[in-house]
């Protein structure tokens, strides 16, 4: 046995090949690691990248939707809002069609009486105090005060 044969089992020469080995094992593994890293880093970042972009792609259509659809609920109650009314002012074209309410109103917004009846109107203290100082329905002519009664209703529909 030479030299080399000896240096070869001598506890130092393992223990140097040993770390040698170790060391080349360590480096390995922390490359490895890295490359999965990177990669796995990249394919996140390729992810992240599609995902935001699909968050931004969809943003300003869902935001249209969205307030489509409250402009949509809107116009809906407002088309309800307007049948009620149509509904209201068929009733009140009806009631008018009836000539007993017509001549009830004739009777208690004109004062109207029939022939041979005797009209009585009958005035509330307070109020006849506060229509002493506004001009009386009796001193002005007949048409203002029908004009007052069909601005009043006019007042009162709306």
């Amino acid at each position: 046995m030479g030299v080399k044969d000896r240096d070869r089992f001598s506890t130092a020469t393992r223990l140097r090949l040993l770390g040698e080995q170790t060391a080349a094992r360590v480096y390995r593994s922390q490359t490895k690691r890295q490359a999965r890293r990177s990669r796995l880093t990249g394919r996140a970042a390729l992810l992240a990248l599609v995902l935001c972009s699909l968050i931004v792609a969809l943003a300003y259509p869902m935001r249209q939707y969205v307030s489509q659809r409250a402009e949509i609920a809107d116009l809906q109650r407002q088309r309800q809002q307007a049948q009620e009314r149509v509904e209201q002012l068929r009733d009140l074209k009806a009631r008018w069609q009836d000539d007993a309410y017509a001549e009830q109103q004739i009777r208690q917004r004109l004062h109207y009486v029939m022939p041979g009846e005797t009209g009585y109107v009958v005035i509330d203290p307070s109020t006849a105090r506060k229509a002493r100082t506004d001009l009386g329905a009796t001193d002005r002519p007949w048409y203002a005060n029908v004009w007052d009664g069909v601005d009043k209703s006019d007042a009162s529909d709306q």
